[in-house]
């Protein structure tokens, strides 16, 4: 409707303009046919009677224009005057008289000043009717303008009001208002989608009221769930509020139920624990927590778990609060503990039968006690090496539970990198000898002394240089040397063997860790051990290697 009337209006204005503009035209065409040509018959016929005494060929031009005035006779009383006209050329003598030409000239000013007269008249009437049809196109225009601006107005906010009137119900409904309703009465349009909308709002409130209970009852089986279980566990929401909390959660924070609902870090203020298990700064390794509960210490590790869901409709996925878990590892805890007293018993109690052993190849070894053939001399040896390696294992063992104990124990001193360098290159000189590898020492003129314990550093570059030795073909070339880096002094030791996966680089500082397809036997213990002495003196161990390009070693340690 809005536009056809706009249509309509436009029509109505280009067709009052096209008839305003054909009758001017009319008008205009009428002056040229009825006035103009007989001003120009009667200025034909001057000029042929000024010529008509010296030209016979002028008079039948008079008479030709005075045929041509007289089928063009528009104005009142110009057939008399021009009935007069004809009399007096018809009464023209040969030749010509003066009195006679004046009498046609007068006649002929005559009929011109009646056609102009004529003119005037009639362009004064144009106009005045221009104007009249300007004025008019104007009012017209006018009243198109308004309608057209009302009907601008008046048309999207008819289309858009319901409209915004069913986005308004679509979020009520969003909002779980299921009790909105729309009405379009009258509207036909809109009338359809609103029994639409109300159909689907009432079967929306009636399947929720149908099933809130089974909600109930789904969230108290949840909670029954959530409280039967030993380990504690606490739900926040985004904003940290405290959502649930079992039973045991209770308990180990010594807290009372109506804690629920309050936010974590205004409890966490009189709770110390609570703080801690809330504190998002902590790295989710850390050591496990002690806390006394069920009558004794126990052992517990948090797992704090950041919760996202992708909301009904919606496809990114949003976060909505955080689950904490505390793992009780006591149990663990109690075997580990038991674990590392047994090796320790043992790895004490094995020292002195393996001395005993050393003592008597040694004593076997002397030809005090009579000579050894040659095969009793090869089973001397590879005694003595098992023994050897059977007594290195121990130290590793031993070192390994001092560490886990937390009984390890620094007597740092002043010392000089290449003191710890020339101790391990002299401990392992037979090994490399045994091997046909060649040690190298790359070392600065100038480098910072180190305060650490030398027995222990000295071990873990020994350690390192061995392992370097193991794993490199014979006769080839192993550097070990220190670079100084500002405020630190990095200790290395590169080989130049099959290399090390990249797969593998953290876990080969792990107990018990021996990388895939490695024939030397060991342990598995040395590089555990070396990482917590470094680590012990706050300095860093690290490895670069590549399969085919050897590996690289490096303890950085404070000057």
């Amino acid at each position: 409707m809005g536009i056809g009337a706009l249509f309509a209006m436009i029509l109505l204005l280009g067709i009052q303009s096209v008839s305003y503009v054909r009758q001017l035209s009319h008008a205009t065409g009428t002056i040229l046919a009825d006035n103009y040509n007989s001003l120009q018959y009667a200025g034909d016929m001057l000029r042929s009677l000024n010529d008509i005494g010296h030209d016979s060929v002028s008079r039948h031009v008079l008479r030709q224009s005075l045929a041509l005035q007289q089928q063009n006779i528009t104005e009142i009383s110009e057939k008399e005057m021009t009935t007069a006209l004809e009399r007096h050329i018809a009464s023209l003598s040969d030749p010509v008289t003066e009195a006679e030409i004046q009498t046609v000239r007068e006649d002929l000013f005559r009929i011109m000043e009646l056609n102009m007269a004529a003119i005037r008249s009639k362009s004064s009437g144009m106009e005045q009717r221009a104007d009249y049809v300007m004025w008019w196109l104007i009012v017209v225009a006018a009243l198109c303008v308004l309608s057209a601006g009302a009907i601008l107005i008046w048309f999207p906010q008819t289309v858009l009001r319901p409209i915004d009137t069913l986005k308004r119900g679509i979020k009520e409904i969003a909002n779980h208002n299921y009790r909105q309703r729309l009405d379009f009465t009258g509207n036909r349009e809109f009338e359809s989608v609103a029994e639409s909308f109300n159909d689907m709002a009432a079967r929306l409130d009636e399947y929720r009221r149908s099933s809130l209970d089974d909600l109930m009852t789904a969230k108290k089986r949840i909670e029954a769930i959530v409280n039967t279980l030993h380990e504690p566990i606490i739900g926040l929401d985004p904003e940290k509020t405290i959502l649930f909390m079992n039973r045991e959660a209770l308990s180990v924070l010594n807290l009372p139920e109506d804690v629920i609902g309050r936010n974590a870090t205004e409890v966490a203020l009189s709770n110390d624990l609570l703080r801690e298990l809330c504190d998002e700064r902590k790295d989710a390794e850390k050591e496990p927590l002690k806390i006394y509960a069920d009558n004794k210490e126990s052992y517990f590790q948090m797992d704090n778990t950041p919760l996202y869901i992708t909301p009904v409709g919606g496809r990114e996925q949003q976060f909505v609060g955080n689950l904490i878990i505390l793992n009780n590892i006591t149990k663990f805890k109690e075997l580990d503990s038991a674990k590392t007293n047994f090796i320790s018993t043992v790895s004490h109690e094995m020292k002195t039968p393996i001395s005993s052993i050393l003592m008597s190849l040694q004593l076997l070894g002397d030809d005090r006690l009579g000579k050894l053939n040659d095969e009793q001399k090869q089973l001397v040896g590879s005694i003595r090496e098992s023994s050897d390696r059977l007594l290195s294992i121990t130290g590793e063992l031993l070192n390994m539970t001092q560490i886990e104990t937390g009984k390890l124990k620094l007597m740092p001193k002043i010392t000089k990198p290449i003191e710890l360098i020339d101790y391990a290159v002299k401990a392992t000189q037979v090994l490399a000898d045994r091997f046909c590898c060649f040690v190298e020492i790359d070392y600065p003129e100038k480098i910072s002394k180190l305060f650490v314990d030398n027995e222990k550093i000295a071990w873990v570059i020994t350690n390192l240089l061995s392992n370097a030795i193991h794993h490199s073909p014979e006769k080839s070339r192993i550097v070990i040397g220190a670079v100084q880096h500002d405020k630190a002094v990095e200790i290395y030791v590169q080989d130049f063997g099959r290399g090390i996966d990249p797969r593998y680089h953290k876990s080969i500082f792990e107990r018990y860790f021996r990388v895939p397809g490695t024939k030397v036997q060991g342990s598995g213990l040395g590089l555990a051990i070396s990482k917590e002495f470094v680590e012990a003196h706050g300095g860093t161990i690290s490895v670069e290697s590549e399969i085919g390009r050897g590996s690289r070693f490096s303890i950085l340690l404070p000057v």
